[in-house]
């Protein structure tokens, strides 16, 4: 079954929800965040489709992306994981990828999970 496009105004409204959040303000309700995670990992994975890596931002969502080689049993070669809030900060441009691996905000393993090529999704 294949999924509709996500809709970039969609996409727009969820984050443009959670970013007084990210700025520092009060935590958004958990259907907010979820939404905003999950749209933006759908947008990710329509940006670079393909299953060599997955990328992981619990507890609200997971998504494969990136051509390569497929994994199919046990875990994968190249996994990102991210908590909520840091996911939604690399996906705004708020924090660049590589300080957030370099202070272990995101774990990375695997010689092609490195989403630096594809992040920000969008600016607000």
């Amino acid at each position: 079954m294949t999924r509709r496009p996500v809709d970039p105004h969609r996409l727009r409204d969820a984050l443009a929800e959670v970013a007084p959040w990210l700025a520092g303000g009060e935590q958004p309700d958990r259907a907010a965040l979820a939404a905003a995670v999950r749209l933006s990992l759908r947008t990710l994975a329509e940006l670079a489709p393909g299953n060599s890596v997955e990328v992981r931002v619990p507890p609200f969502a997971a998504v494969q992306c990136i051509e390569g080689p497929r994994h199919t049993r046990g875990t994968p070669a190249n996994v990102v994981e991210t908590d909520p809030r840091t996911w939604l900060e690399l996906a705004l441009g708020e924090l660049p990828w590589t300080d957030a691996v370099t202070a272990g905000r995101v774990v990375a393993s695997g010689s092609r999970a490195d989403l630096a090529a594809l992040l920000p999704l969008v600016r607000l």
